[in-house]
């Protein structure tokens, strides 16, 4: 049993948490359209289901599975994961149980869970790098640096739990902890994986590993510069690092797509999804710039209201980073399922070919309304400029695009169900 803890299960575990927590966003959004909000508690149990038993998990598997590769190290470690996997869960499932109940130290040891679960990862990773023979790639550097980040950020809510922090100041330790893990932690780890994996799935070179290397060191430092606006409480200080941040994120689009290009233009599922993440990375980072900017006058020229946020954080949580899960889940769990049941290099092909075909059915409609119901997000918010909450415009869109998050999840969670079933031919 204790051998059947490997990454792909990670993937699998953290695909079924985010389902769970898509669900009950659409319900929370679709409340707040009929004037019915649900309990604050809802959203917390929302936002810690989805990224830390669905994209935590996910990026702990992810590394799990990539590290060892990237440094050569792959008879030095074991290939099953038992207690990482038991702590990531229980650590996610008492963070939900805390929230629910409203106990802070059952949501603090829950916490602690996590954070060890990470460490561990993190000394596991630097045993082998000792013990490496090649330097460590630039993906390591990304990281390292991301998952620093998300201890910063974890010691921030652990600190948040424990009531550290005076009333004055909770707002500014609210925004750190969510920047550090939403941007120093989840997006690096992102970006760092991309300047390999997209070429990967595309069979080609990355366009410019020296683009790839400055962007390395323009996204931190506009982490950086953003979280000392927080601690000074200056909105400035804040525009000018999202400038920053929005220079390393169009350096990292433009090498991005100029590797697509250069691939001759392919399509498939992975590659649509991962392009389009990245169009909704550089428009999440926009927005954000923008709503800085429109904060600096109160009250602020432009409305800003709760359902307006929902939409603007959406578009980085369901366009850029569960978008990009999908098209990394699309190229991996074909591979990973034909590794596993088909031992033979030569026997494998056919199998994997299978497999890939079942990824690409209806690629068009999954792509297409997953990337409509997230643009739908946002027009119904700006219809609240122009229309009451209860109005019937604002209803029918919020309806229109639930439906086609759900139709788009529910091909792929199809899919992944097909996959699963399809057993290699004897």
């Amino acid at each position: 049993m204790r051998d059947s803890f490997h990454p792909a299960l990670f993937l699998l575990t953290g695909l079924l948490w985010l389902l769970v927590a898509f669900v009950l966003g659409l319900a929370l959004w679709l409340s707040t359209i009929l004037g019915y909000p649900l309990p604050q508690a809802f959203r917390l149990l929302h936002v810690h289901g989805a990224l830390v038993g669905g994209v935590a998990q996910i990026i702990l598997g992810a590394m799990l599975a990539f590290i060892p590769p990237l440094l050569m190290t792959g008879k030095d470690r074991p290939d099953s994961h038992p207690v990482l996997f038991g702590m990531i869960n229980a650590g996610t499932i008492g963070m939900l149980i805390g929230f629910a109940l409203g106990y802070s130290m059952i949501i603090g040891g829950a916490g602690l869970l996590v954070i060890a679960a990470f460490l561990s990862l993190l000394r596991g990773a630097l045993r082998q790098a000792r013990t490496s023979l090649v330097s460590p790639p630039l993906n390591l550097w990304f990281y390292g640096t991301a998952l620093l980040a998300l201890l910063g950020g974890l010691g921030v809510g652990e600190a948040m739990t424990a009531q550290l922090f005076t009333h004055q100041s909770i707002g500014q330790a609210r925004l750190a902890h969510i920047h550090l893990n939403l941007l120093g932690f989840v997006t690096l780890t992102i970006v760092g994986t991309m300047h390999n994996l997209f070429p990967t799935v595309l069979n080609t070179r990355l366009h410019s590993p020296r683009l790839a290397q400055v962007t390395f060191f323009v996204m931190p430092s506009g982490i950086a510069v953003l979280l000392i606006g927080f601690m000074l409480g200056n909105l400035r200080v804040d525009i000018v690092a999202g400038m920053i941040l929005m220079i390393g994120v169009l350096l990292y689009g433009y090498n991005i797509v100029r590797t697509w290009v250069n691939a001759g233009r392919p399509r498939s599922a992975p590659s649509d999804h991962f392009l389009l993440a990245t169009f909704f990375l550089v428009l999440a980072v926009l927005t954000g710039l923008l709503v800085s900017i429109n904060s600096q006058w109160s009250p602020p020229p432009v409305p800003f209201g709760t359902l307006h946020l929902m939409a603007y954080t959406h578009l980085a949580m369901i366009g850029f980073i569960f978008q990009t899960i999908l098209g990394a889940l699309s190229h991996l769990l074909p591979i990973t399922l034909a590794a596993s049941r088909v031992p033979s290099n030569k026997k494998r092909g056919p199998y994997l070919a299978e497999l890939t075909k079942i990824v690409e059915y209806w690629r068009p409609i999954q792509v297409g309304s997953l990337n409509l119901g997230t643009i739908g997000l946002a027009l119904v918010a700006a219809l609240l400029w122009q229309f009451h909450l209860g109005s019937l415009a604002v209803k029918i869109g919020a309806w229109i695009c639930s439906g086609l998050l759900l139709l788009g999840f529910g091909i792929f969670a199809g899919k992944v169900c097909l996959l699963y079933a399809r057993q290699p031919t004897p």
